[in-house]
């Protein structure tokens, strides 16, 4: 089982390039990014649990700058975001840099896809909320006509593109795409659509309960590979990860701190204990 890790880079934090670079020497298999464009200055906006934003939220590196400063300094290290807010993005700027992050660091790009939870951040890049799942599904496939081999238009309920040259294209026909979200049918059903696998919140969802509906939503789709599952922001403990092991998990993501690093560092040096323990 690989362990990754995922931690909220900001203009306080440790940097992209360190970070790298000590991952790859202590033999951690990646770095996942989450992103916030802006968190609108209110105190009523919440954790989807109620509680206050943590000052992280609001200064998060822009992923795909800071994921292309991690490419530069290492060889090995997987890259990926947890998660990409797609529906905030231009389709068409998105497919281009999700491309060249793929392209220049030799396909090690896993792109991990939300919906959202930010119901203001997402009104101020236009995001009708109700409808941001189906907007999501639909930038995918504008997408993914962007990376094909040949010109090819796509024409959607949101949005369209012409056949267009198109470059540079991901390593592969599409780069490994985990979808984000909490346990349900609809989610699934998108997840065996247009994705690889799922990306679940450590602690959010009973894995073992919610595997044989995932596997359902997926032989539905006539998908006959196994959809991957990475758990992802876990607090790690020896038992937890030896469940997920159990489970057929192949990967799973450690949550560091957001934090300076030397405070950073002391979590790696902790958390290298499970490197041999999967």
């Amino acid at each position: 089982m690989r362990v990754a890790t995922m931690i909220f880079l900001t203009d306080e934090s440790i940097w992209p390039d360190r970070l790298a670079h000590e991952l790859e020497e202590r033999g951690f298999a990646g770095l996942y990014l989450p992103e916030h464009s802006h968190i609108p200055a209110s105190e009523e906006i919440r954790t989807p649990a109620g509680e206050p934003l943590p000052r992280e939220f609001g200064r998060t590196l822009d992923a795909f700058v800071a994921l292309g400063q991690a490419a530069v300094v290492t060889e090995r290290l997987a890259l990926g975001t947890g998660i990409t807010l797609v529906a905030q993005h231009d389709p068409i700027d998105l497919a281009k840099q999700i491309a060249t992050l793929d392209f220049l660091s030799s396909g090690r790009f896993t792109l991990g896809v939300g919906f959202g939870w930010l119901a203001e951040e997402a009104a101020d890049h236009g995001v009708e909320w109700s409808t941001r799942r189906e907007l999501v599904r639909d930038r995918m496939a504008l997408m993914r006509a962007l990376w094909a081999g040949e010109p090819t238009a796509y024409e959607g309920e949101f949005g369209s593109v012409r056949a267009s040259h198109a470059h540079p294209k991901p390593v592969r026909a599409a780069p490994r795409t985990l979808l984000g979200g909490a346990a349900g049918p609809k989610l699934f059903s998108h997840i065996a659509q247009y994705a690889d696998g799922w990306l679940p919140n450590d602690g959010r969802d009973d894995l073992t309960k919610a595997l044989p509906a995932l596997r359902k939503a997926w032989e539905q789709e006539g998908r006959e590979e196994e959809p991957e599952v990475v758990p992802y922001a876990i607090q790690p403990s020896a038992g937890k990860l030896a469940h997920y092991r159990d489970l057929g998990v192949e990967e799973v993501v450690l949550q560091l701190p957001s934090a300076g690093e030397a405070e950073v560092l002391r979590a790696l040096d902790d958390y290298a204990q499970y490197l041999s323990l999967t």
